[in-house]
């Protein structure tokens, strides 16, 4: 991490004040970090769990996935206590009267099993309500195990762990923000709390690598799917909803599942940009339009570039698009890119974009040589 990051972490870390009633973000601290545009690699969505933790006395370990932002309500407390929306162990004590405080190596853990496997660039350590119980400090650690193995699986001494966020302190009711330079792909993490306390949510971004093999076997797929490695570089408008949302697996479930742009009061246009995992032959398209009825876009148009200095071309046309609707279309013949982007005029929105094709032989064989040089 830069300084100038270091810098603008400070800001937030350190003792939260208690809750003083009214809004409980209002004294949220947090900071524009660079990596947060990327996708979220331990979203529940993309199949991400919580696959095991030594103690979760308070607050179960599920919370630390789930999507939308941590809730508090200051009068929800239960048998065991205040209620929290997060991952919450008990209080460590000592061995004895003579020395009741935890010792240095006292730490809580979580196994984490990424929704896709991938390079990580940014980790989020979330303590969004927890103020006089979160850890004193945290760390994470990453592993690269193929399969589905289990928690003693990825517990036995064989497993190599890497250090990606070393044991740092981090403040309460902020998000802890951490950049990771590791160039390895990871399929698991191993979060450490020290030595006790709540974390709200874990946020892990990063790019999508996947495994060829199953690519390969699959034959046709959806070559712009996050799960896939497509990624959103970049679009005209976010304001009601992230681009990425229009990638992630299965049907929009509610409006702000998909990516809707505000008004326009010009006479441009909106578009997304993505870059497919690799070069590939496109040979059919879906537009879903789910849940977007009086803002969905009127009509769109779709374009594949070739390298990154490719020109665009475009090969579907502006079409006419209907209100919570998925429409397809099938190409009369197949569309080779590296990139491709959709347009929709003028503005509004789509929930789901699904490019069907294949990797072409050099793209494959590129895929293949990156995941073989990151550990894959």
């Amino acid at each position: 991490m830069t300084a100038q990051q270091n810098s603008q972490l400070a800001s937030f870390t350190g003792d939260a004040n208690p809750y003083g009633g009214g809004d409980p973000y209002a004294d949220y601290r947090t900071a524009d970090l660079p990596f947060t545009h990327l996708a979220n690699l331990a979203d529940r969505r993309l199949g991400a769990g919580v696959v095991a933790a030594n103690d979760e006395f308070f607050a179960q370990r599920e919370n630390l996935l789930v999507p939308e932002p941590a809730e508090f309500d200051p009068e929800h407390f239960g048998h065991k206590g205040k209620v929290m929306d997060g991952w919450e162990t008990r209080r460590r004590r000592g061995a004895s009267a003579e020395h009741p405080w935890p010792t240095e190596d006292d730490h809580d853990w979580a196994l984490v099993r990424l929704g896709a496997p991938g390079v990580i660039r940014g980790i989020v350590v979330d303590t969004a309500h927890f103020r006089g119980n979160y850890p004193q400090a945290v760390s994470v650690e990453g592993a690269n195990v193929e399969g589905s193995p289990s928690a003693e699986e990825l517990l036995a001494a064989d497993v190599k762990w890497t250090t990606l966020v070393p044991r740092t302190a981090v403040g309460g009711h902020a998000a802890n923000g951490f950049a990771v330079s590791a160039e390895q792909r990871f399929t698991h993490l191993r979060l450490k709390q020290h030595p006790d306390g709540g974390i709200a949510r874990l946020r892990v971004y990063g790019e999508v690598l996947p495994d060829p093999a199953w690519l390969t076997a699959l034959g046709t797929f959806d070559v712009v799917a996050l799960e896939n490695g497509g990624q959103a570089e970049d679009a005209s408008n976010l304001f009601y909803s992230p681009a990425t949302n229009t990638i992630q697996p299965g049907r929009s479930r509610k409006m702000d599942d998909g990516w809707e742009t505000r008004r326009r009061r010009d006479q441009g246009n909106d578009w997304i940009r993505y870059r497919l995992v690799d070069r590939s032959q496109i040979r059919a398209i879906e537009i879903d339009t789910a849940y977007l009825k009086g803002n969905s876009a009127g009509w769109a148009s779709v374009s594949v570039r070739d390298g990154d200095s490719g020109e665009w071309r475009e090969i579907l046309p502006r079409t006419r698009l209907q209100p919570d609707t998925n429409h397809r279309f099938v190409l009369r013949e197949a569309a080779v890119g590296t990139h491709a982007r959709v347009d929709i005029f003028p503005d509004g929105g789509i929930s789901r974009l699904r490019l069907f094709g294949s990797l072409t032989e050099d793209g494959a064989a590129h895929l293949a040589a990156r995941h073989q040089e990151l550990g894959g």
